[in-house]
């Protein structure tokens, strides 16, 4: 027995990048505020992928789909010798090793996939913005969730059958994934160590697509969500949805009083109410000529919730009754249930005075897109 170089250099990359992306993913994806770290490591996940899909082909001996070419009952055949102690060792992967690589790529894609067009369809943002509608992005975005838990579930056990092995066959499996090589008979085939010229383009790509997701579109995307660079506590958001139409004069008329409410905000009945009662507004008379008036109600109906311009949009007035004529926008269902953590102090914070100071918490919210990762709530 003489240690052999088994696993190559672009083969033990791809695997530690892949287990950190999936680990970073997890913990990343129950809060917004790191919600573009999440889709950093789910479009790096899948472009690993697409790497071990290729290296799968043309790389060394051991990582080829050639070298493991084993059936699901192979598979299952291998459990049941390794549970009565009898599984024979393997240089490379063994049968049930090797179903477990198939399942995580294919979990991957699947994962990947979806989640991009939850992303196009809830958010509007990334490679498949607005390819589906966004009434499609349950079906997405729960098919993303199950192949998520299945990844989960899959990779406890190969984690499991790894102990296992190591334990039935007196050999340290992680630490041979960390250095490539195993003990093996004389003349068994080797790993080129050569090759290694893949896992440095590998990693110049990763570095080059972090760069390019956190720094190179920063300024745009500051521009957009009309966010300076000097701000403290701003999230950083690698995509932002196409930009909503705008009208100077609604602009102008609205926010001498007020932040200006998108109309993405309330249904298009609501815009026609307060501009039939613009005497009377909230207590107030706006003293808007019949050409204003005209004028801010052609935009307003135009461009309102029902358009689904936005996920806002389209969830308000989804949470609507067909018959509700909300004067306000924290009277919608939808704002009601999105601020319900917030309590009264929160409200009567001085950084945020009430409920209708949007920008107190959202980036975004004179552009009237409400980013999920364009938010922060001030401490």
């Amino acid at each position: 027995m003489k240690p052999v170089l088994v696993w190559d250099a672009p083969t033990r990359l791809f695997h530690w990048l892949f287990a950190s992306c999936v680990a970073a993913a997890w913990l990343s994806q129950d809060t917004d505020r790191w919600l573009s770290v999440h889709v950093f490591f789910g479009y790096l996940m899948l472009g690993l992928i697409g790497f071990r899909l290729i290296w799968g082909v043309v790389g060394g001996h051991y990582a080829r789909f050639a070298s493991f070419r084993y059936g699901p009952l192979a598979g299952l055949a291998y459990l049941r010798q390794m549970a009565s102690g009898t599984a024979a060792r393997h240089v490379g992967h063994n049968p049930a090793g090797s179903q477990a690589v198939y399942l995580l790529l294919a979990l991957g894609v699947v994962t990947c996939i979806s989640g991009i067009l939850t992303m196009g369809t809830e958010e509007g943002q990334g490679l498949a913005a607005r390819w589906v509608s966004i009434g499609a992005s349950g079906v997405f975005k729960e098919t993303h969730r199950l192949c998520a838990w299945l990844m989960l579930l899959l990779v406890i056990g190969h984690l499991a059958g790894v102990a296992i092995e190591s334990w039935l066959h007196r050999e340290n499996l992680p630490r041979s994934m960390v250095t490539g090589a195993k003990d093996a008979e004389r003349g068994t085939i080797a790993s080129h160590p050569h090759i290694r010229v893949g896992a440095m383009l590998a990693v110049a790509v990763a570095a080059f697509g972090a760069w390019w997701f956190f720094y190179a579109v920063e300024e745009h995307i500051e521009a957009r969500l009309g966010v300076d660079d000097g701000d403290k506590g701003v999230p950083h958001v690698a995509f932002v949805g196409r930009a909503l139409p705008d009208d100077p004069l609604w602009r102008e008329e609205c926010g001498a009083c007020h932040t200006p409410f998108h109309p993405s905000l309330l249904p298009a009945r609501s815009w026609r109410q307060l501009i039939d009662e613009q005497d009377q507004h909230f207590g107030i008379d706006l003293g808007l000529a019949p050409p204003v008036r005209q004028s801010l109600l052609a935009f307003m109906t135009a461009n309102a919730a029902e358009q689904g311009s936005t996920e806002a949009a389209y969830r308000i007035n989804q949470s609507l009754a067909p018959d509700a004529v909300p004067r306000r926008i924290t009277e919608t269902p939808y704002w009601k249930e999105k601020h319900a953590r917030i309590g009264d102090s929160g409200w009567r914070s001085p950084k945020v005075g009430s409920r209708t100071n949007c920008v107190a918490c959202h980036q975004d919210a004179l552009a009237g897109t409400f980013e999920d990762a364009a938010m922060v709530i001030p401490r």
